[in-house]
């Protein structure tokens, strides 16, 4: 097979190609980014050839025809998180990037397209059931990761009334995690004051808001899920997530060895609103609206469809990626960059 990765450099971009480097089906790799290697680039980049293409451009869907001229299908994982504080390039990259991925491949006559969605396009769930793909993908409201997310999924919902001929799959993987991403999580996520050398199980305590639970996976159980979608030809929606739930008390065993400190949402979200808005830390409060109101996933579908089992847990997983965060790990990749020593 011939797939085409677009955000090939990203956190699950090398998990991909890190997959693709050991698998016998997928033969041919090409990746498309904005920024590509000029020179020939170290494992996993190696695995594929490279082509520079800004998604949010608005002559993308026509520059990236020949590159996806011939492919057997298309992996769209290209997303962006930075510059929060500036909405229309966020959506320019994430809402009109995807539509654009998507009509490249209409015109390349390419017949399978499998996008990266997330458990950050649904609605808001009011307990701790786990919800199917059903659940509904209307976001919450006050995350523009999430409004982003969820118009991505109208896009989807648009193209496949369009081209029904175009087998569309999207997978909604929950938190996805990997060493290698270390230093990416703590740039984009946590800012230049956080204690990373210390967050390996040094902090005083861990803050946690009353109620948050949250769910990982790690970045190759993810890989592996969009492989089997890729080789399977699967249409539709898939959630991908480790079975265990992550709560205070897991992550301030990793964190803070155990030491929790409980605080009330509304301190929580006012302490993060002032902190974003000053440009202290680069995430704002509807990330933290977000944890709180999203359900947690039922995977059955995936573990059926997919043949599907995550070799890691939520908890290994969160490990691994606070381990790449104290070492300010990363790749030879330009997203992936480690912390300069």
């Amino acid at each position: 097979m011939r797939v085409v990765v677009v955000g090939g450099s990203g956190n699950l971009g090398t998990a991909l190609l890190r997959r693709f480097a050991d698998d016998g089906t997928v033969t041919s790799v090409v990746a498309v980014a904005r920024r590509i290697p000029r020179t020939t680039p170290p494992e996993p980049y190696g695995v594929a050839s490279w082509v520079a293409c800004d998604v949010a451009s608005p002559t993308a869907g026509e520059d990236l025809v020949p590159a996806l001229v011939g492919a057997d299908a298309v992996v769209h994982l290209a997303w962006a998180v930075q510059p929060s504080h500036d909405r229309r390039r966020l959506r320019q990259v994430n809402v009109d990037g995807a539509r654009n991925v998507v009509e490249a491949a209409r015109r390349a006559g390419v017949p399978h397209v499998v996008v990266a969605s997330s458990v950050g396009a649904y609605s808001p769930a009011p307990d701790d059931v786990p919800r199917g793909e059903a659940w509904p993908t209307d976001g919450v409201r006050s995350s523009s990761y999430s409004v982003d997310k969820a118009s991505v999924e109208r896009v989807l919902d648009e193209a496949e009334e369009r081209y029904p001929d175009l087998a569309l799959a999207r997978l909604r993987p929950s938190l996805v995690f990997q060493r290698a991403a270390g230093q990416e999580v703590s740039r984009y996520f946590l800012g230049p004051w956080a204690p990373k050398r210390a967050i390996r199980g040094y902090l005083p305590a861990l803050p946690w808001p009353a109620g948050m639970r949250l769910q990982a996976v790690h970045a190759d159980d993810v890989a592996e899920a969009f492989r089997e979608a890729v080789v399977r030809r699967v249409r539709g929606p898939f959630n991908v997530a480790a079975p265990d739930v992550l709560r205070g008390q897991e992550v301030a065993d990793v964190v803070a060895r155990g030491r929790l400190r409980e605080v009330t949402v509304a301190q929580a979200r006012a302490v993060l609103a002032v902190a974003w808005h000053a440009r202290a830390v680069p995430v704002g409060p509807g990330w933290l609206d977000m944890a709180l109101a999203a359900p947690l996933l039922d995977t059955s579908r995936a573990e059926r469809e997919l043949d599907w089992r995550p070799r890691r847990s939520a908890v290994d997983a969160l490990r691994d990626l606070v381990d790449g965060i104290g070492a300010g790990a990363g790749t030879a990749s330009p997203p992936l960059r480690p912390r300069r020593r």
